[in-house]
């Protein structure tokens, strides 16, 4: 008489499985989103191309157009000088921005008596529209790079501060009982308590830095010293050439979605585990 034996799955292995099928939805899902985010561009780029071609090249391009465009302003250098110029402005100002604003976020939002004494000051320049006060800038500083550092350091710096010292007063009280029952000093609170957890609100406060500087830049170009990418959109704004005018604004686009991707890695870097939540 023969007997058969069915081997039936181990615990470990059904746990196996289930750990891999949980790790292959999550791949599935962000190669189905940039499907929709492929298609989706494409479409609107058709729809732009279709639509475009009937309206009055004077009032809308068109992306080939555009394209065509974009290929004579590098030929000659121009598109690529402006850049340089814009990216100078940009950087040197969002960086003494998030300086700024990370240094007086924690502080604010640490110390009581730090925020009492700034919070209407804060509040004050959050709510002052800088354009208005761009005529005063250049007789400050005139028309030249301070002016222009200046502006976009002004208009870039808020978001950090205020979402900085938010997530300074969002660290739960335990954690700093915790490190004062260690005999944690305040720069050791500081280091190894608060500054972690206000790292997802600090990078969040950075990405919305980002885009208010690039406006900011743009403003101050507009009306200090006409150059960078600014110059170019007055140019040809100026000629009635729009193909030529969107080829600069495009590019500020571009711009302002590469920092926003480059912060959201440097994020997954120092607090990997914001990615996990989502």
């Amino acid at each position: 008489m023969t007997v058969t034996i069915e081997k039936t799955p181990s615990a470990n292995a059904t746990e196996k499985d289930a750990a891999g099928e949980e790790l292959a939805a999550p791949a599935n899902s962000r190669s189905t989103l940039w499907t929709v985010r492929v298609v989706s561009i494409v479409c609107v780029l058709i729809a732009w191309e279709i639509v475009g071609r009937r309206i009055n090249p004077l009032f809308m391009s068109y992306p080939t157009a555009i394209a065509r465009a974009s290929v004579a302003m590098i030929a000659d250098g121009e598109l690529l000088k402006a850049l340089s110029t814009s990216l100078r402005t940009l950087l040197v100002g969002f960086l003494t921005a998030s300086v700024i604003g990370i240094i007086m976020g924690l502080l604010i939002g640490r110390y009581r008596t730090v925020d009492a004494a700034t919070d209407w000051l804060v509040t004050a320049l959050y709510a002052t529209p800088l354009i208005a006060v761009i005529p005063l800038v250049i007789l400050w500083f005139g028309l030249g790079d301070k002016a222009k550092f200046f502006i976009v350091t002004m208009l870039a710096v808020f978001p950090v501060l205020i979402n900085t010292a938010a997530g300074v007063r969002n660290v739960p009280s335990q954690l700093i009982d915790v490190g004062a029952a260690f005999a944690a000093n305040e720069r050791q609170v500081f280091l190894k308590i608060i500054f972690p957890a206000v790292l997802p609100y600090l990078m969040t406060g950075l990405r919305l830095g980002v885009g208010r500087a690039i406006i900011a830049m743009v403003a101050a170009e507009f009306f200090t010293a006409i150059n960078g990418l600014g110059a170019l959109i007055v140019k040809y704004g100026n000629q009635y050439d729009t193909a030529s005018m969107f080829v600069p604004i495009l590019v500020l686009m571009l711009l302002g979605v590469t920092l926003s991707v480059v912060l959201r890695r440097v994020e997954e870097m120092f607090a990997p585990w914001r990615s996990l939540d989502e």
